[in-house]
């Protein structure tokens, strides 16, 4: 008899509570919620799980403290950290580098935890700064690279085409085209590889509309942010189970995702958004696009951010 797969979200606030909703509601296996408060992860999985009769689903849900309820987890979802949040004296809002030394400390106790349960389980990092935290978990779990992966790309991507649907009033489903990079201000959108329907982005929209999506995009989390006061949660949310559902159907999707580039696009040991291949085993393929001069200095831009907040952190294989 085959068992269900088996789906671990760490922390159950906003971000992790949607995961583990959108991941029910899509039947990819059952779902453990671990969180610290107590209380929170239960009471959380309970209310879902008595959404199941009129949704239609039949997982088990549960939520616990104790790590040893996720063994032997296909799939770990790491979004345990501290949120952007809006300064309510200077209405400015926590950058994501700000965020580094609080949430190195808690993903790398929250991945210490859950490796020592599920030594074969793909880990997919949320906790902001993206990339760093990517770092942190491949160093604290000892895993190969294939089965640490960053969702970014996911989301950057999917606000890029949102963005371009309002634009021009068209459906979502036709807007085709990923966002590279680091997840910060200096992601890298690419129009000339993005169409709809198959049509050019660049025969559809003048360059300074197209210029204005990027931008959007670039600050789409702070756009939410400075509308609501905190971090978004659905698209982050669904982003990471589109990853999560990738592994556990081994569909090889080809996502934008925050991959350690060993030579790829001219990077060494850096976590950053590329095109990736993601099936039961993690990244199976890093998928090299050719670039133009104006895109690779651009992604040369990102990855140099990114590296600037990866030096802070006190790993020296990561550093370099």
């Amino acid at each position: 008899m085959s068992r269900r797969n088996k789906i671990t979200v760490i922390g159950a606030g906003n971000v992790g509570a949607t995961t583990a909703h959108w991941a029910a509601s899509r039947h990819l296996g059952d779902v453990v919620l671990v969180d610290i408060k107590p209380g929170m992860p239960q009471g959380k999985a309970l209310d879902l799980a008595e959404s199941g009769p009129p949704m239609g689903f039949d997982l088990n849900l549960s939520g616990t403290q104790d790590y040893a309820d996720t063994a032997g987890s296909d799939v770990v979802v790491i979004t345990a950290g501290v949120p952007r949040r809006k300064d309510p004296k200077t209405g400015e809002y926590t950058s994501r580098d700000e965020l580094i030394e609080t949430n190195r400390k808690i993903v790398g106790a929250v991945t210490k935890g859950v490796v020592e349960h599920s030594p074969d389980a793909v880990l997919i990092a949320v906790a902001n700064p993206l990339d760093a935290m990517c770092h942190v978990t491949l160093h604290e779990s000892g895993f190969p690279k294939q089965r640490v992966i960053g969702m970014a790309g996911v989301l950057d991507t999917s606000r890029y085409k949102t963005f371009i649907a309002m634009e021009l009033g068209v459906s979502v489903e036709d807007i085709h085209g990923m966002v590279l990079g680091g997840h910060g201000d200096t992601m890298v959108p690419l129009p000339r590889h993005t169409s709809v329907a198959g049509i050019p982005l660049t025969e559809l929209l003048p360059k300074d509309k197209i210029d204005a999506i990027i931008q959007r995009t670039r600050k789409g989390g702070g756009e939410i942010v400075g509308l609501l006061g905190y971090s978004g949660y659905y698209a982050p949310a669904a982003s990471a189970c589109v990853m999560v559902e990738s592994v556990v159907r081994d569909r090889k999707r080809v996502l934008p995702c925050a991959c350690l580039c060993e030579g790829e696009y001219g990077y060494d040991g850096l976590y950053l958004g590329v095109p990736a291949v993601i099936g039961k085993g993690g990244v199976e393929k890093i998928i090299e696009m050719e670039l133009n001069d104006e895109e690779k200095a651009m992604l040369d831009i990102s990855a140099n951010a990114v590296r600037d907040v990866v030096k802070l952190l006190p790993y020296t294989s990561a550093a370099s």
